[in-house]
């Protein structure tokens, strides 16, 4: 929880950075367009792609199949729109990487990693009816 909480404060105050230095270099009135537009550009997207994935999800569950992979990528979508709408130049770039499916490829082994070694000790559980 105390990482979480530091990972969050020191978030807080690079992005504060972040906004000075862009303000500095191109005014404070396109610094503040510049996130409004990648705030709704970034929601757009990660909707277009959101339900893309749902549809997927749905998709592999009437073939029988799990849908793991789709879940994922449902998750990572989500999380990359949240990061979007929040007002900031890094979280902006999270986001994009997270929305992004050359990139969420590459983030899909360390999730699948991290979810088998919860599942190994025991602190994740899958419910089969």
């Amino acid at each position: 929880m105390k990482k979480i909480l530091f990972g969050l404060l020191a978030l807080v105050f690079a992005e504060i950075a972040v906004f000075i230095v862009i303000g500095n270099a191109i005014g404070v009135f396109y610094t503040l367009l510049l996130i409004i537009f990648t705030s709704i550009a970034g929601l757009l997207i990660a909707k277009k792609r959101g339900t893309k994935s749902i549809q997927d999800i749905q998709k592999s569950m009437q073939q029988g199949q799990p849908p793991a992979v789709p879940v994922i990528e449902t998750f990572m979508i989500f999380v990359g729109g949240v990061l979007l709408a929040v007002p900031g130049f890094i979280t902006d770039i999270l986001g994009i990487l997270f929305v992004s499916g050359i990139t969420r490829n590459l983030f899909k082994p360390v999730i699948f990693y991290y979810l088998r070694k919860k599942m190994k000790r025991g602190q994740v559980v899958i419910l089969q009816k």
